[in-house]
């Protein structure tokens, strides 16, 4: 199936779940077609009445109805229209959002975060729009085609004077709608990659004040702008010829109708409300040129279907079905293999890691020590083999489960939760103030908040914090978890040496019986563990304690760097 018809069916999921708005969307649609069908045959009796001395009391009361009706379908439409698309946007936003919680954390980091962002905000908003502008484009042609059918009803020549022009203008139509389609494409685009550069720059934007790169940074983010103003002004030429076109069209349409009517009264084959109802009709008839910004609508909102579902094609870590039963924490590798872009970054890895050890992890740059730990709480997959955890396969655990089981530290971890208090507690069971303010002691991060304000009642968002600051809250929060296996993933990069150490200690002291991966880039570090695994291109290259491995010249000068007084990886700023 194509991308195109996966978006179809995207935004036929998206009409579905919210069905009840639509529906009454579409019937004050349909309401609202037969009162203006209704309007200009009782404007025309009202007239006649009027002239002719018949009863223009009943024939005013039905027109003052029709008008009541007309305004009553107007403010339910608008009301419908308006809960349809908060719920069938919220909805769709929320589908997008679960889906990239779900994904394969790898394969989610093909789309910088402006690009996923702009898809979540702008495309599921224009997404959700379809439907509506899809009852509208019906609407329209049945008015448009029940106006026509009126003017038949006038006299077959009134008729047959509207039908003289609506081959130009459908061939005016199709020209334009064809040519705009592919341009919606490539405005957005081009609005997805500017949206990626700028929040990459307001991520680092204390780097950018600092580096005096400000200029450089705006040139870079508008590096798009000239794609995305030449797919603008593409678009507006198009709007512009099709504007003038179906101008002249049109009018050339309602000439031809206004003066066929006009001979018929004169000649008196018409009554004079009839060419008041005429008019009234060739403008209803007419609704079909409004056709061609609803399809515009619709290419629009196609074409951020297809971006979505981009997303949504995105593959997930199915959950498996088997709970994880308790156990020690003995880790297992067995065979695994995880290929990116066409070169392995762990090539047939075979490691046990002992029950209750703390192992390190080291490596040079591109060695696969963060592949490695994202795959021991299955973060992702491996391409080939399997990573168990007491003896179970990762893939056949409910993953409920497995979460409650594994417990990460990042290099830059997010402070979700109000405030700091439940920044450290997110993800957990434990909402106890001072078990987290244990966890917190542990991490060496205590003080640091007591010394804020509102403490650990200081809200999360926005709160200035170093980065090694905000490393040891990350770490607060993987102590307190208590999980069989901990995981720490360049978690302690930002810390100085001292605190590092201190860390360190806790994590070995206060975990004790509990099994810890640490990717280590310090050697005092390395010596603290039990274990120590040595990547190099994706291999085992060797495994043993730190003593052991000092003794390889090369091993020593894996951490070469640090006993110089820098960081083997360059910290993120």
């Amino acid at each position: 199936m194509t991308t195109r018809a996966y978006g179809d069916r995207l935004i036929a999921s998206v009409a579905a779940c919210a069905w009840a708005p639509l529906a009454l969307t579409a019937l004050t649609a349909a309401g609202g077609c037969v009162v203006a069908l209704a309007l200009p045959a009782s404007m025309a009796a009202a007239v006649d009445a009027a002239v002719t001395g018949g009863d223009a009391l009943l024939a005013t009361v039905r027109l003052a109805f029709l008008l009541g009706a007309t305004a009553l379908v107007d403010i339910v439409s608008a009301i419908a229209g308006a809960a349809y698309s908060a719920s069938a946007a919220g909805s769709l936003r929320m589908r997008l959002a679960n889906r990239l919680l779900a994904v394969n954390i790898v394969e989610a980091g093909r789309f910088p975060t402006g690009e996923l962002v702009n898809r979540l905000v702008s495309n599921a908003a224009t997404t959700a729009s379809v439907p509506m502008t899809l009852i509208g484009a019906g609407s329209g042609l049945v008015t448009s085609v029940g106006g026509v059918v009126a003017l038949f009803t006038i006299d077959w020549r009134v008729g047959a004077a509207f039908l003289t022009g609506v081959p130009l203008a459908l061939v005016v139509m199709r020209v334009f709608v064809s040519g705009v389609s592919g341009l919606y494409d490539r405005s957005q685009a081009a609005q997805g990659r500017l949206a990626a550069r700028l929040t990459e720059t307001l991520a680092g934007i204390r780097t950018v004040r600092a580096a005096g790169t400000a200029s450089h940074e705006t040139s870079r983010v508008l590096r798009p702008l000239p794609d995305l103003s030449a797919a603008g002004h593409a678009l507006w030429r198009a709007q512009a010829r099709g504007g003038w076109q179906f101008t002249l069209t049109l009018s050339l349409i309602e000439i031809l109708v206004l003066a066929t009517a006009g001979f018929g009264v004169a000649e008196g084959r018409l009554e004079p409300g009839a060419f008041l109802a005429a008019a009234g009709y060739t403008a209803l008839g007419l609704a079909f040129a409004g056709l061609t910004e609803t399809l515009m609508g619709v290419a629009h909102g196609r074409s951020a279907a297809r971006r979505l579902c981009q997303v949504f094609a995105l593959p997930v870590l199915p959950s498996g079905t088997v709970p994880l039963a308790a156990g020690p924490g003995v880790l297992s590798f067995r065979g695994v293999t995880v290929i990116r872009e066409g070169g392995p970054l762990l090539d047939d890895i075979c490691l046990e890691i002992p029950a209750g050890a703390m192992t390190a992890v080291v490596g040079p740059s591109g060695a696969g020590k963060t592949t490695l730990a994202l795959l021991a709480g299955r973060l992702t997959d491996p391409d080939r083999g399997e990573v168990l955890l007491d003896g179970q396969c990762l893939a056949d655990l409910d993953l409920a489960s497995l979460r409650g089981a594994v417990a990460y530290a990042f290099e830059r971890p997010a402070l979700l939760g109000g405030d700091l208090a439940s920044a450290i507690a997110y993800g957990g069971t434990v909402s106890d103030l001072e078990e987290i303010r244990a966890a917190a002691r542990a991490a060496h991060i205590d003080d640091v908040i007591r010394r804020l304000p509102a403490g650990y009642r200081t809200p999360a968002a926005g709160v200035w914090l170093s980065g090694g600051e905000i490393q040891r809250l990350g770490l607060a929060r993987a102590l307190l978890r208590r999980a069989r296996l901990t995981v720490l993933d360049d978690a302690t990069s930002s810390l100085d040496t001292v605190t590092e150490a201190q860390v360190t200690a806790a994590l070995r002291d206060g975990s004790r019986g509990r099994t810890r991966l640490v990717i280590a880039h310090r050697p005092a570090t390395a010596a603290r563990a039990d274990l120590v695994v040595w990547l190099d291109s994706g291999r085992i290259r060797a495994q043993g304690t730190h003593r052991e491995l000092w003794r390889d010249p090369a091993y020593r000068a894996l951490f070469a760097a640090v006993s110089n007084g820098e960081k083997p990886c360059p910290a993120t700023p």
